[in-house]
């Protein structure tokens, strides 16, 4: 134990004046005039015995009182476990990702309580020291060191992020800003999200103080919309489709009659119940109505406390990007393919025969179809072979006499040889648990009725193919290529096959297309990627895009050919839908939402994360669960642990003492 203000200990030289009172009693002697001497010598003997043992006790009890009273006024304190030293510097991470909206045992915010331990933080230490406050947005602010006054005025700036960091990406902030020459404490103050802490060092600089501040939750549930995807993704617009919903519960116990609402622009288009059971995921359906086009905003929404800050899901139903088919053929004439890629709705086609290409047209499709040609020209292979291993797709359909040497240069398939022509074979059932037909038919049946084929190609016997033959020759294959390569084994004539006259040729080759759009928008991005890819083809080179919702936003972008590629400006946008515009009109529609990780509320506690981080001594833990509570233990830390409360309680209650001895006891 210490003192304060041990100079005041002098003052204890009063416990010397109830001594001398004790002892030098100057009361007047007074005369008591009694008939027997006897009787007055047995009463005096009585009294003279109880009145010495309360004088003790009262003299006792007097110099207790001042005892106490000097060590009031001296300040006694048990010493603190952690100094405070002049030009320091402290490093302040405040966690403030969205996971921190959620009440603490005592009802307030985690963000709330952050930001009151931070207050008691700057108002402990010196006035000469230096604080620098990093938050989950890395605001400019971060990059210097901040006066007590300048971090309280930031304080008043601290809200909701939509940034969550991992603890390796906050240490490297907090590296690249230190100050080798001073030894920083580095406040570290977060709900310790399992989910988005992300890997822990097994070490922590050791030139560093660390202190852990974890904010800890009551115990929480939370629903959340996992994923929203459309059950024909690449349907017109106008054509009826259907929204699949997964729901998941991170909580311990099951959710009956979840109300789920469905919102198209501002407009409910549908509502339905779910029951979620206990780590696990629930799907429902939407049923979207015909009539649907262009830029749509939709939003699933529903009502979960006390976590309410991902309630709502959104995701864009755009109808305006069309896939871009080119065909090569050897002339003018029709073809099955053009037939099959006429919907103008959906894809945007362009035939060409083979004497008439312009080469540059590869590097605007997202389809090449290379159809009946029985050889192919180098310059036009060489041309090929680039736009596949850029990313492109392209379908190869022999010629009715192809010359395989020649082909092969192109498909650059080892086993590829040719096949006399024989009487066409019926193709074996398609099979359904390849991903190629996922949501390709309603009802998968094994009766259905397939299509004939001549063969010409031997694919090399790909085991793999799309579809075969009964006898599990190849029919349509494919090879990845950079991007991706699909060979017919026949040509599509009516001499050979009459698969072009099927009704499987349709959905087969609507998902040959569907496989080849590579700039597709998707119906939602998290704020925890990197980049997005449009297609636009009338875009300005010279003016930049810019991203509009709830605040206007320019973001970093690159355009190539009819691509534009934009860095997502995380620390501008929130969740939500943001419009692209390009010279006042709006081209396209983006929707963003948190990442998923930020909604998985199970958290470490301080001592986990100290001994996955090594557990050193210079790494501390508070335990405080509220406001007032971290403000009492960080003075202990700091400031030790004042007794004179206790000394002033002692000192009164033998002052009580005195009192009460000098009334009752007689």
């Amino acid at each position: 134990m210490n003192f304060l203000y041990p100079s005041f200990l002098w003052a204890l030289g009063v416990l010397a004046i109830p001594v001398i009172i004790h002892l030098f009693n100057f009361r007047r002697t007074v005369k008591v005039y009694f008939s027997n001497n006897r009787f007055l010598k047995q009463v005096k003997e009585a009294t003279t015995a109880k009145r010495r043992l309360k004088h003790y006790l009262i003299l006792a009890s007097r110099l207790l009182f001042l005892f106490f009273l000097v060590i009031t006024f001296c300040q006694p304190i048990i010493p603190a476990k952690n100094q405070l030293t002049n030009n320091h510097t402290i490093v302040l991470y405040l966690d403030n990702s969205q996971s921190m909206s959620a009440q603490m045992e005592d009802k307030v915010r985690g963000l709330d309580a952050g930001v009151t331990f931070v207050r008691n933080i700057v108002s402990l230490f010196p006035p000469d020291t230096r604080y620098k406050l990093i938050t989950n947005d890395f605001a400019p602010f971060s990059n210097s060191f901040k006066t007590k006054s300048e971090v309280l005025d930031l304080l008043t700036q601290v809200r909701l992020s939509p940034v969550s960091r991992t603890m390796q990406e906050v240490l490297d902030r907090v590296r690249h800003q230190g100050h080798a020459q001073q030894q920083q404490e580095v406040f570290w103050i977060s709900d310790l999200q399992k989910s988005t802490l992300g890997i822990i060092p097994k070490a922590l600089d050791s030139s560093a103080q660390w202190r852990l501040v974890p904010i800890r939750f009551a115990s929480l549930a939370n629903i959340f919309v996992d994923t929203v995807y459309l059950e024909n993704p690449f349907a017109a617009s106008g054509e009826k489709n259907v929204l699949r919903v997964k729901v998941r519960n991170d909580g311990k116990r099951d959710v009956d009659q979840l109300n789920l609402k469905l919102t198209i622009n501002n407009i409910q288009s549908g509502a339905g119940t779910i029951d979620v059971p206990q780590g696990g995921v629930a799907e429902t359906t939407f049923d979207l109505a015909t009539g649907l086009s262009g830029l749509n905003e939709a939003r699933i929404s529903f009502n979960d406390f006390p976590v309410s800050f991902d309630n709502e899901f959104f995701f864009a139903l755009n109808f305006t990007d069309k896939i871009k088919v080119v065909e090569i053929k050897k002339d003018n004439i029709p073809t099955p393919v053009e037939k099959v890629y006429g919907n103008k709705q959906v894809f945007t086609y362009q035939g060409f025969a083979v004497s008439n290409f312009n080469y540059n047209e590869l590097a605007q499709a997202d389809l090449v179809v290379v159809n009946g040609l029985n050889t192919v020209d180098p310059s036009l292979t060489n041309a090929l072979l680039d736009y596949i291993n850029k990313g492109g797709t392209l379908l190869l359909a022999p010629g009715t006499q192809p010359d395989v040497n020649n082909l092969k240069n192109l498909a650059q398939v080892p086993g590829l040889n040719s096949v006399p022509k024989a009487e066409p074979l019926e193709l074996d059932r398609p099979d359904f648990s390849n991903p190629f037909f996922e949501n390709v038919f309603e009802e998968k049946s094994t009766s259905l009725a397939m299509p004939k084929a001549a063969r010409l190609l031997d694919l090399g016997g790909d085991r793999s193919a799309i579809l075969k033959f009964k006898n599990d020759q190849a029919f349509l294959s494919l090879f990845n290529r950079g991007g991706k390569l699909y060979i017919l084994a026949t040509a599509l004539e009516s001499d050979f096959t009459d698969f072009h006259q099927h009704a499987l040729f349709v959905p087969v080759m609507y998902r040959i297309a569907a496989s080849a759009r590579r700039s597709e928008t998707k119906p939602y991005y998290t704020l925890r990627e990197n980049l997005i890819t449009l297609r636009l083809d009338s875009v300005n080179d010279d003016v930049p895009l810019k991203l509009v919702g709830k605040e206007e936003v320019i973001p970093g972008q690159r355009k190539v050919a009819d691509r534009v590629f934009i860095d997502v400006p995380k620390f501008s946008v929130e969740q939500g839908f943001y419009d692209v515009v390009s010279q006042g009109d709006t081209v396209d529609l983006i929707a963003f939402n948190l990442n998923k990780e930020e909604s998985l509320m199970e958290q470490y506690t301080g001592e986990e994360v100290k001994a996955m981080a090594g557990g050193g001594e210079n790494i501390s833990i508070f335990t405080a669960t509220s406001s007032g509570a971290f403000s009492n233990e960080i003075k202990e830390r700091y400031l030790g642990t004042p007794l004179w409360k206790y000394a002033l309680l002692l000192a009164l209650l033998f002052i009580l003492a005195e009192i009460l001895l000098i009334r009752f006891m007689k």
